[in-house]
């Protein structure tokens, strides 16, 4: 306890040493403004938030962090007492009561130093021997979690796995190091040698559990030589001693029980939380296998449709039938999502009447599978669309489609398939061919989110979902709808169908050659103004689209919904809804407008009509 609590007060005294000097970043117009910084506590409890602004006042802050460089000092002294654990709780506490106010610039090695700091504390204050051994256990565990997780995460980055990984990092503003990077870049075997030995450290840092604890003394070693290389390319000086901090209680509990010094140490603790690991693995394939047919079950009376590539798509007719003169409107989600995204839009269109509606599954997604036989390519979605239309709408009957995000895209080029068919598209906040070409923005985050998508794919498979939350956009859906989209989210088959359309959809991107090419239908264009806000580029393409359905007699109308972002313009309930009410709108547009004899999709005469956009 000793060697931990001085490292961690080591770390916690160079921290309040830095925030101390750096006293522009909590100035106005700094990283750490607090009369910006607590806006992001808005939704607390009105007696949380004023707790918060005492310790977020200048001179609150200051004391706080002197007081904090004053115990970590005396902490570093050779002394005894119980007043060590007293010492060690206050900067634990002081370090989480200072955690809002240092938002930016609070890193792991200051979460770790508050862990250690906390249960040594409690260690060191407690006088009963069992309690003790269980924190110390407590932070050994926490030990092996910090390591064998980022291990495992980075296996899933292709960078880790090829090796690359040590030359990028180095090559970064933010953590590079320049000698460092041009010595990977000249010797990338060894470069490559390093990052997986690093991997191999950290994702088999829990075999210092094996018996006798033959591989403890080397593994602490590797850990402890990789946060000092850290602390010297990287600039991360503090990571070397607060995740040092934790080593003492990895070699204490790791010392086989025949060492007198350890021949008393209580392991109930292990014990507990290796019964805890089991039940938990138990519950969380239990709980998987329940999301599990939750995602594959269908809506009463869902029906299938075989398309050409020997895929089953599985839809959801609401609200009328095969027959009649009303529109079929075919909904089609965005990537990696399901129909129940469309919530509000349904309720809305449903208590009007005014049209039959189509949702579907894409293959991979819910109870709609994936045959696979063939190399993938975005056609093979739009070709899933155009054998479900061809399905369920009978000849000369007025079908609209309407995408959101990728769906747009998918609904665009099946229009383009469909011909005189299609009567309208409808674009909802809709993906363009174009994006990461013209999209500095999109261009970027186009190799992230395929990262994303296989992490998150990878680690739903790995049992994982059990952990997940249900997100904020599923909580503002309609109750009816809620449990299918949270299950369909948790289940790992949707985010590898994501990948497999997302790689499929950057490929097709970044090789398509303008311009888009004319539509014979009408078109609503519906943008969410926090898009446009965040990436202007979006506006132009969204125009694009707009333009591709020009012509005498079409009514073409572009909207922007004030407000709204990319996924809300569809789950919350307000935005929802008025998507729901311009879709509405633009059917009795489209329905006004004479049409040629023989001819379903292209209007007769009468002049373009261009909606401006909403304020």
């Amino acid at each position: 306890m000793a060697v931990s609590e001085r490292l961690a007060a080591m770390t916690t005294v160079v921290a309040s040493l830095e925030y101390l000097r750096r006293k522009e970043d909590r100035e106005p117009g700094g990283l750490n403004d607090w009369r910006i910084g607590r806006d992001t506590y808005i939704t607390l409890s009105p007696l949380r938030r004023r707790i918060l602004d005492v310790i977020g006042d200048e001179r609150a802050t200051n004391a706080l962090f002197c007081a904090q460089a004053a115990a970590g000092g005396a902490l570093l002294l050779p002394s005894r007492g119980r007043w060590r654990g007293a010492a060690s709780m206050f900067l634990g506490l002081s370090n989480l009561a200072l955690y809002a106010r240092r938002r930016y610039g609070t890193d792991g090695s200051d979460q770790v130093a508050m862990l250690v700091q906390t249960a040594v504390g409690a260690a060191r204050m407690s006088r009963t021997p069992q309690v003790q051994d269980a924190l110390l256990w407590y932070i050994a565990l926490q030990s092996n979690l910090s390591y064998a997780v980022s291990g495992w995460v980075k296996l899933l980055g292709a960078e880790w796995r090829q090796g690359t990984a040590l030359a990028g990092i180095m090559r970064t503003r933010t953590y590079g190091h320049e000698r460092m990077w041009r010595w990977a870049d000249g010797h990338p075997r060894t470069a490559r040698w390093l990052a997986h030995g690093v991997l191999a450290m950290e994702c088999l840092f829990p075999l210092v559990y094996l018996p006798g604890g033959l591989l403890a003394r080397p593994m602490i070693a590797s850990a402890a030589a990789f946060h000092t290389a850290n602390g010297y390319f990287m600039g991360l000086g503090r990571f070397a001693t607060a995740f040092a901090s934790m080593h003492p209680m990895v070699a204490y509990t790791t010392t086989p029980r025949s060492r007198p010094e350890v021949a008393d140490r209580d392991d109930t603790m292990a014990k507990a939380m290796g019964l805890a690991l089991a039940g938990a693995a138990a519950f969380g394939a239990l709980r998987a296998v329940d999301r599990r047919q939750w995602a594959r079950d269908s809506w009463p009376g869902s029906l299938s449709v075989a398309t050409r590539h020997g895929n089953k798509i599985s839809y959801y007719r609401m609200s009328g039938s095969a027959k009649g003169e009303k529109p079929v409107v075919v909904m089609c989600c965005g990537l990696a999502s399901s129909p129940e995204i469309f919530g509000w839009v349904l309720q809305t269109l449903r208590e009007d009447g005014a049209c039959d509606v189509i949702t579907y599954s894409r293959a991979g997604v819910g109870p709609s599978t994936y045959a696979g036989d063939e190399p993938f390519s975005l056609q093979e979605s739009v070709d899933d669309l155009v054998d479900l239309v061809t399905e369920v709408a009978p000849e000369g009957r007025p079908v609209v489609l309407v995408g959101h995000s990728l769906g747009g895209e998918i609904a665009r080029r099946a229009a383009l398939d469909l011909g005189d068919r299609v009567t309208g598209v409808v674009y909802l906040d809709s993906s363009h061919p174009e994006e990461l070409q013209r999209s500095e923005k999109q261009s970027e985050t186009a190799e992230a989110l395929d990262h994303s998508l296989g992490i998150i794919a990878a680690s739903l498979r790995s049992g994982m979902g059990v952990l997940m939350p249900h997100p904020a956009w599923v909580k503002d859906l309609p109750a009816d709808v809620r449990r299918r989209a949270f299950a369909q989210f948790a289940d790992s088959r949707i985010w590898w169908t994501g990948r497999r359309e997302w790689r499929a959809a950057e490929e097709d991107f970044r090789s398509f050659e303008g311009p888009l090419p004319p539509i014979a239908s009408h078109a609503l264009v519906l943008s969410a103004q926090k898009t446009l806000d965040m990436d202007p580029a979006h506006g132009a393409m969204s125009e694009d689209l707009g333009h591709a359905h020009q012509g005498d007699g079409r009514v073409v109308r572009s909207v922007t919904v004030p407000r709204a972002g990319h996924e809300s313009i569809l789950t919350d309930p307000g935005f929802g809804q008025q998507t729901a009410r311009h879709i509405l709108a633009f059917l009795q547009d489209i329905d006004a407008v004479p049409r040629t004899d023989g001819d379903s999709g292209e209007a007769g005469r009468g002049g373009t009509d261009r909606g401006q956009p909403s304020r």
